[in-house]
C-alpha cells in the first residue's frame, strides 16, 4: 500500500495526540514550565491538527489523491483528537457543564460512526453523507476547544474567556444533537425496513 501526502498528513495528526497530552500536562510534571506556556503549546498543537484536517482533504480532492486507507483514517484521527482533548479538559476542570457537553459530543460521534458503518454494511452509506450542520458543529467545537485550552488557568484571567468557550461548547453540543438526529432521520427508512446485507442486491460484508 502506497501512502500519499494527504494520508501522511492524517498520520501526522494521529501522532500529535500524545504530543497534546504531554504539553497539556507539562506544567504539572515540571512546575518550572509556566502554565501559560503549556496552554499556548496545547493551543498550537490543536490548531495544527485542525489545519492538517482541512489541508489533507483539500489536497486529496484538488489533486485526486483519495485513498481507501485515507478515507478510513481521516475521520478516526479527527474524532480521536476531539475526544482526547475534551477528556483532558474535563480532567483539568471537572465541572458538570463541561462533562455533560463533552459526553454528548463524544457519544454522538460514536453513535454516528456506528450508524455509518451499519449503512455501509447494507450498501446505503450514501444516505448518511456529511451535511452542512455537521461541518458547522465541527467549526464550533474547534473554536470552543481552542478557547478552553488557551484559558485553562481560568482563575487567573479577568476577561473570563473560559466561559465564552463553555458557551460555544454548549452550542456545539446542541448542533451535535441536531446533526446526529439528521443522520438518524436519513437512515431511518433503512433501519425500519430491517434490511440485512445481501437483501435487494446490497453487498455482503
Amino acid at each position: 500500500m502506497r501512502i500519499n501526502l494527504p494520508t501522511w498528513l492524517t498520520l501526522f495528526r494521529v501522532l500529535l495526540l500524545p504530543v497534546m497530552v504531554v504539553v497539556f500536562y507539562s506544567h504539572d510534571a515540571i512546575p518550572m514550565i509556566p502554565l501559560r506556556a503549556a496552554n499556548i503549546a496545547a493551543v498550537v498543537v490543536f490548531a495544527l491538527a485542525s489545519v492538517t484536517d482541512w489541508l489533507d482533504g483539500w489536497i486529496a480532492r484538488r489533486w485526486h489523491m483519495e485513498s481507501a486507507f485515507g478515507a478510513f483514517l481521516d475521520p478516526v484521527a479527527d474524532k480521536l483528537m476531539i475526544a482526547v482533548t475534551l477528556f483532558i479538559l474535563v480532567q483539568a476542570h471537572p465541572t458538570a457543564l463541561l462533562a455533560v457537553t463533552s459526553a454528548v459530543i463524544v457519544g454522538r460521534e460514536i453513535t454516528v460512526s456506528a450508524l455509518r458503518e451499519w449503512m455501509a454494511f447494507v450498501g446505503e452509506r450514501g444516505r448518511v453523507k456529511v451535511q452542512w450542520i455537521g461541518k458547522l458543529k465541527t467549526v464550533m467545537q474547534i473554536v470552543a476547544i481552542l478557547i478552553l485550552l488557551w484559558e485553562r488557568d481560568k482563575d487567573a484571567t479577568l476577561l473570563r474567556a473560559w466561559y465564552a468557550g463553555e458557551v460555544l461548547l454548549v452550542i456545539a453540543a446542541i448542533l451535535t444533537i441536531w446533526s446526529g438526529l439528521a443522520y438518524l432521520r436519513a437512515a431511518w427508512p433503512v433501519l425500519k425496513s430491517g434490511r440485512m446485507p445481501g437483501d435487494d442486491g446490497s453487498p455482503e460484508a
